[in-house]
């Protein structure tokens, strides 16, 4: 039975209503959606009748169609779904739309060759396909790229339809980097496809430029009787000529990329270029030179990104610079990743040796936030950065970059109650050369407890021998120094000796240890970590050289020292 343009709105309308079980459809509702749906297509107002959507109604109850659609009327004056995860567009197609589909391939085959159909030529590929899968009941012959899971697909009607149209609608958008949804009138222009994604490209107001919003983003789309804005500026026919992808900016003059592409990859790249203008400049024995004049990009360096290790940039100096800091910051979190065996084995060195090193705790970035942080705090304090105490305290976002999860597994399983009591930060200025002897850190030498929401911190330091607490103790005690610089002897590194943290030493047994023990230079990479205990001797030497060295000392203790120090109290009171 051959269906007209305006029932079959009228039926894809009903279903969408049918569809949304959050309201109850009445038969009065339905022809007001029908007439609102027909308006859109057509332009102008038309009323469609009682007798009409009754019709369609039984049209799609029965088979004629092939729907059978299960619609029911509940309380006298309702219409739903009986079963709610029914719709129309999930029945197989009919014999007789089969035919006509067949026809409309047959027609369009017709065209192949021509090259103002030459973009249509996959399409019908895959619409031929499509139609003798289902026709002959076969497996399909051509698999399609195809993302069944892709989001914001059913608002490309109501979008295309805008555009035709000329009408502004009212986008509900939420994108990747913000945190709440914003509502906001839209001029769209253009639907764009880009690797299996779809973006709708327009304005917001009249002085902004074109945006390009991913459908997967929308939200909901909704009219407006605003005037709509149509495009005076851009030639949207070209507007991509320049770049790769839908990054593109106006403005933006097109660069000579170069690129080195090995021997294996070579085929592929050629054979399917990354844009129109790319250009075989040179061949050799391990691959091939191309140039490309493109705007760069997000899409452009996601492009030579895929490829790998396959790839280089030879200019422009920014993209290749760009290029390899994706490259490190990749690398960076492979290098980040901290075994079982490896924070066992810094455990045990810990406990043995009384001091441990572990590189590649946080990443370059996680790094960068840091310093970016505390060079903040200390320019607008003016404070002096070469020991600046209770610093969790005083810059409260510090807890959660410090804290990241390789820091908690290490703290876990050195000793899983530990609570912070200590928080220093150490900034070794370049043209700085202080350094410190040889001596043990005696953690909680002090006269009265200060407590903080936080943690708890001591003050006031007394003599080793006034108010010290028993070794007994002290074992209990580590401390985690964060490096937020290259770290080395040049730069005044801490030297240890290795296994001295068992016992409190006298001032000539630490002359004696000391200069007859070969100490252990603790090199340690920005974004690393030493682990250490409080006795362990250390001492640090004047600087080589004029580079940074900005530490974090954190100070933990278990949960029962850090709540109780009863030895403390009475040690005092006597």
């Amino acid at each position: 039975m051959a269906v007209n343009k305006n029932a079959l709105i009228r039926y894809k309308t009903i279903d969408k209503c049918l569809q949304n079980t959050f309201k109850q459809w009445t038969l009065q509702d339905l022809i007001d959606a029908c007439s609102d749906a027909l308006y859109e297509y057509e332009g102008k107002d038309t009323y469609v009748s009682k007798r009409t959507i009754q019709l369609d109604i039984q049209m799609m109850r029965s088979d004629k169609l092939g729907y059978n659609a299960p619609i029911i009327v509940y309380n006298r004056k309702y219409y739903k779904y009986e079963d709610t995860s029914y719709s129309i567009t999930k029945i197989p197609i009919s014999d007789q739309d089969l035919d006509r589909l067949s026809d409309t391939v047959a027609f369009l085959k017709q065209f192949k060759g021509f090259s103002h159909f030459r973009d249509l030529e996959g399409m019908v590929q895959k619409l031929e396909d499509h139609v003798y899968t289902h026709k002959n009941n076969e497996t399909p012959i051509i698999d399609f790229e195809k993302n069944e899971e892709l989001k914001g697909l059913e608002f490309l009607d109501e979008l295309y339809r805008a555009i035709q149209q000329k009408k502004a609608i009212v986008l509900t958008y939420k994108s990747f980097q913000a945190r709440e949804e914003s509502s906001f009138v839209f001029h769209p222009y253009l639907l764009k496809e880009f690797r299996n994604r779809w973006f709708v490209i327009g304005i917001k107001k009249k002085r902004e430029g074109l945006l390009n919003l991913a459908l997967d983003r929308i939200i909901t789309i909704k009219e407006t009787t605003e005037e709509y804005k149509p495009n005076r500026t851009v030639d949207l026919t070209t507007y991509y000529k320049n770049a790769i992808g839908v990054s593109v900016s106006p403005t933006m003059p097109t660069e000579k990329v170069v690129l080195y592409v090995v021997h294996k990859h070579a085929p592929y790249v050629l054979t399917k270029p990354f844009h129109a203008s790319q250009q075989l400049i040179a061949k050799d024995n391990y691959g091939i030179t191309i140039s490309l004049d493109v705007q760069h990009n997000f899409e452009l360096e996601k492009e030579i990104l895929s490829i790998g290790d396959g790839i280089k940039v030879i200019s422009p100096p920014r993209l290749k610079r760009n290029i390899i800091d994706r490259i490190q910051g990749a690398l960076d979190s492979y290098n980040t990743e901290i075994t079982a065996s490896g924070l066992k084995t810094a455990k045990n060195r810990l406990a043995f040796k009384g001091f441990s090193i572990m590189n590649y705790v946080y990443t370059k970035r996680e790094i960068k936030k840091i310093r970016n942080v505390l060079d903040s705090y200390i320019k607008n304090t003016k404070e002096k950065g070469y020991g600046i105490r209770a610093i969790i305290k005083k810059i409260p976002e510090l807890k959660t970059l410090l804290l990241n999860d390789n820091l908690k597994r290490i703290i876990e399983i050195i000793d899983d109650k530990a609570v912070l009591i200590k928080a220093i930060y150490f900034d070794k200025p370049a043209k700085s050369n202080w350094y410190v002897t040889w001596h043990q850190d005696i953690p909680i030498n002090v006269e009265e407890k200060i407590k903080t929401e936080e943690y708890t911190e001591w003050t006031f330091k007394q003599e080793i021998n006034s108010v010290c607490p028993p070794e007994s103790i002290l074992k209990n005690i580590f401390t985690i120094r964060i490096h937020l610089d290259d770290t080395n002897e040049r730069n005044g590194a801490l030297k240890v000796v290795p296994g001295s943290h068992h016992k409190k030493h006298t001032n000539e047994e630490i002359q004696l240890i000391t200069k007859n023990s070969i100490p252990y230079t603790c090199d340690v990479l920005a974004g690393g970590v030493q682990l250490m205990k409080p006795l362990l001797l250390h001492a640090s030497s004047k600087a080589k050289s004029y580079k940074r060295r900005r530490v974090l000392h954190l100070e933990f203790s278990s949960e029962k020292l850090a709540n109780g120090l009863e030895w403390l109290e009475k040690e005092i009171l006597n």
